[in-house]
């Protein structure tokens, strides 16, 4: 992808959310934007919730035609049978994931905003590699820099996301630097998620 596209949008989960209420409301989100992909990112770890849930969002996303895909979980996404799963540990589980799930599924790796660990993953068979966050901060202070991406857009093949803390500004100054913004939760607080999530889209340009 060149500077001169814009980025396309990768719709996150929110960690928590309502069986009955939340597919209608993805399936407006669905419906109103163009999404590239979608993650299921509870902050649960009980296997029959997310099974649950998966099940309710696959639904939506397959009538959208939205590739679908998971946080971690590699074995719940073999046979719930979705379109891959994010690993959130970097660089370190990508050949495994990619050995389990065969060359077609989706394996992206989360890498905070360490370099090394982006390419290593990009070496190991991930189909794209996320930093963050982009502002704010998620515990340990850091915040992946405009350099950052800046450096991976121009010297690595491999697809980056942007995710964690976007804001109008931040869309805006990375737009012509990434390929991806991952946006969850900074839509689904909002009264209507569609809009919060145009208003942002409408940052990039």
């Amino acid at each position: 992808m060149s500077a001169e596209d814009t980025p396309q949008i990768y719709l996150v989960t929110p960690p928590v959310f309502d069986l009955g209420s939340f597919p209608g409301q993805l399936s407006r989100v669905l419906e109103g934007a163009d999404i590239a992909c979608l993650r299921l990112s509870l902050a649960t770890r009980d296997e029959d919730t997310l099974m649950r849930a998966a099940d309710a969002v696959r639904e939506v996303a397959h009538r959208f035609d939205v590739a679908l895909v998971i946080d971690t979980h590699v074995v719940l996404s073999q046979r719930l049978g979705l379109d891959g799963v994010h690993l959130t540990d970097g660089a370190r589980s990508v050949r495994a994931a990619r050995k389990e799930l065969g060359p077609d599924a989706i394996v992206g790796a989360y890498c905070h905003q360490s370099r090394h660990d982006g390419m290593n993953a990009g070496e190991a068979g991930a189909d794209y590699v996320s930093f963050g966050p982009v502002s704010g901060s998620l515990g340990d202070g850091g915040t992946a820099s405009e350099d950052l991406f800046g450096w991976w857009s121009e010297m690595i093949e491999v697809p980056v996301v942007a995710e964690g803390g976007l804001t109008e500004e931040r869309i805006r100054a990375l737009t012509p630097i990434t390929d991806f913004f991952a946006i969850g939760e900074e839509i689904w607080s909002a009264e209507d998620p569609l809009a919060a999530l145009q208003t942002l889209k409408a940052a990039m340009g």
